[in-house]
């Protein structure tokens, strides 16, 4: 079988759908073939279970007539949008996907009225391939980090004398601003952290890293000085984990870390927390401010509280906080 997986974005989003291509191509042996946009390129191109990856340039129009030249037996259908319905009718071969549980999710935003299943989206990820008789492994997440990313992590480790010591990371970025951690909580982490703390973003948070890092000692920015792979190479070091909802802690979970999981407007009935194996030693602590009747707020983020107040985060004891971080 020659089968084509679609997940257009985001970065979180993608990772989660790598057990789906390891169990399919594992347990069918067939040809996987994934599309997605170039900007997430590196996530998906060292995967050893693909075949082949299609990217999306401009606009799925420009890949259209190659991807009608494979031939696909099948179409997985990870996205679920209209763009990826309409992909599905030009291929013209049968296609499989998921519950995306928008119903649920609106009502959850909306009314505060639970019907989510409180199921992790891999489990419903995995409902696409069921026509093979294809499970999951228990397995958890991939995510293969080149070497020429591993070496630029060392050298940065190795100048600022990292590797002998030990560190956490925190990551300081997130699509959305009412996911992000504000400025006092990290930096009361930062001071009272048993270990070094590096610092990752991409250009967006450079300003915030290079204020921390100069308001601490015990600060070592990274933020816009490496990719994705880099950054998980930072990631794949370090002791723990602490971040956002968002594409990082995914990474973070693929590679088997210590994560505390910060949540501001989102939550993890939703089905997005971080996803190990079942096999791990790893720890996953999630901290979120449960006393807010306004959250969720959304499902995905937004770029300013609609409350004015963004009490979900600034709720958050930096004190329980910086316990979990030194806590052995």
């Amino acid at each position: 079988m020659k089968i084509l997986i679609i997940r257009f974005s985001s970065i979180g989003d993608i990772v989660l759908t790598t057990p789906v291509i390891r169990c399919l191509k594992n347990q069918s042996g067939a040809e996987i073939h994934f599309l997605t946009k170039i900007q997430y390129r590196s996530i998906i191109e060292h995967n050893p279970y693909i075949t082949r990856c299609w990217f999306i340039e401009k606009n799925i129009q420009g890949v259209i007539p190659q991807l009608k030249k494979e031939k696909f037996d099948a179409i997985v259908d990870l996205h679920k949008n209209l763009r990826s319905f309409a992909l599905r009718r030009k291929l013209s071969c049968p296609a499989y996907d998921f519950d995306k549980l928008n119903l649920q999710k609106w009502l959850m935003v909306n009314w505060k009225i639970d019907r989510l299943p409180h199921r992790h989206i891999v489990h419903r990820y995995m409902e696409s391939v069921r026509h093979w008789n294809v499970h999951y492994d228990n397995k958890g997440l991939d995510y293969f980090i080149p070497s020429d990313a591993r070496k630029k992590t060392v050298d940065f480790l190795n100048y600022h004398q990292l590797q002998e010591k030990g560190y956490h990371v925190f990551v300081l970025g997130a699509a959305h601003n009412t996911k992000k951690p504000h400025y006092e909580l990290i930096y009361h982490c930062i001071e009272n952290s048993h270990l070094p703390m590096v610092l990752i973003g991409g250009k967006e948070e450079m300003e915030q890293g290079k204020k921390l890092s100069a308001a601490s000692q015990n600060a070592f920015d990274a933020c816009g000085q490496f990719d994705i792979n880099g950054s998980a190479a930072l990631i794949d070091k370090a002791q723990k984990v602490i971040t956002p909802d968002t594409g990082m802690m995914h990474i973070a979970a693929a590679l088997d870390k210590n994560i505390i999981s910060i949540w501001g407007n989102t939550i993890p009935e939703f089905g997005m927390y971080p996803f190990l194996p079942s096999t791990s030693n790893a720890t996953s602590v999630i901290v979120e401010n449960k006393a807010l009747k306004c959250r969720p707020c959304s499902k995905l983020g937004s770029p300013q509280c609609p409350q004015k107040h963004h009490d979900c985060i600034k709720g958050i004891s930096y004190m329980n906080l910086i316990q979990l971080i030194n806590d052995k």
